[in-house]
């Protein structure tokens, strides 16, 4: 009866997130090859023949890469928004029809026992969704890839037992950083990623402190540390008057493996 989340990896080298209901295993995106997919399920003792459907949030090759390998080897459906499905066509190739799943964004769809949100985001892809997901009496919301939470973002997600929020950038590292000029103004517009004082914000105004469980994502390589995410949402959030220690859980994904199951129940 319990409902559990793992990020295998999430980064701008790949990203694959897994959960599980009683009844229902899916996968939200799969940048990866399809080797490393099922690499990184093996390291939770997942079989990728028990997965039920792939979700994808975009387009963009960090977030598709396998996901018409996988369909193809295990006979996946693959939901996704018509938009995304128009992008992302040449990436994951050509799909049996009858696992080619079209749904509306901010339209509720289930899964076996997994009640699905797509909820609208914004960032430079075609029509980009992150996932808010509801099993019994738990809520699960996956917000990635998105340089602006609006207060519909915002209120739907408030509640979730757990968050999988962007935290991708120090925006003074970004600033002084390497990167050629357009490619830092996109990372910090509205339609690029979230940084770490970003992630603290919206997470201060939606926790309640009873116990949430919040995994920082979408980390990156060049322009962030991962103790210095933590240490910036960290702050943030006792700023609100939250204890970190007692009131939520607070933890990191990783680029290149999976985090620990994290079971609600």
């Amino acid at each position: 009866m319990s409902f559990k989340f793992c990020s295998l990896s999430s980064g701008s080298s790949g990203n694959c997130q897994y959960i599980e209901t009683e009844n229902t295993r899916i996968l939200i995106d799969a940048g990866f090859s399809g080797k490393r997919t099922e690499e990184l399920l093996s390291s939770i003792d997942v079989n990728p023949n028990s997965i039920d459907a792939i979700l994808v949030t975009h387009e963009h090759i960090d977030h598709t890469l396998g996901v018409g390998i996988l369909s193809r080897r295990y006979d996946i459906p693959i939901y996704a928004n018509s938009n995304t499905w128009v992008g992302m066509e040449s990436i994951i190739k050509s799909v049996k029809e009858k696992n080619t799943k079209v749904f509306k964004t901010n339209s509720n769809f289930d899964i076996k026992d997994l009640s699905i949100h797509p909820i609208n985001v914004s960032h430079d892809a075609l029509e980009p969704v992150g996932y808010i997901l509801y099993y019994k009496k738990y809520k699960i919301s996956i917000i990635t890839d998105t340089g602006w939470i609006d207060d519909n973002i915002r209120s739907e997600i408030k509640d979730s037992s757990l968050y999988f929020m962007e935290s991708n950038h120090d925006l003074k590292m970004l600033r002084e950083g390497s990167y050629p000029w357009h490619l830092k103004k996109r990372i910090m517009s509205t339609h690029g990623h979230l940084s770490n004082d970003d992630a603290g914000t919206i997470l201060g105004d939606v926790l309640s402190g009873n116990g949430e469980i919040i995994v920082l994502a979408h980390l990156s390589q060049d322009n962030n540390i991962p103790e210095l995410a933590y240490n910036t949402v960290r702050e943030s959030i006792m700023s609100q008057g939250l204890d970190v220690d007692n009131d939520i859980r607070l933890n990191l994904s990783h680029r290149d493996r999976a985090t620990c199951v994290f079971i609600l129940e």
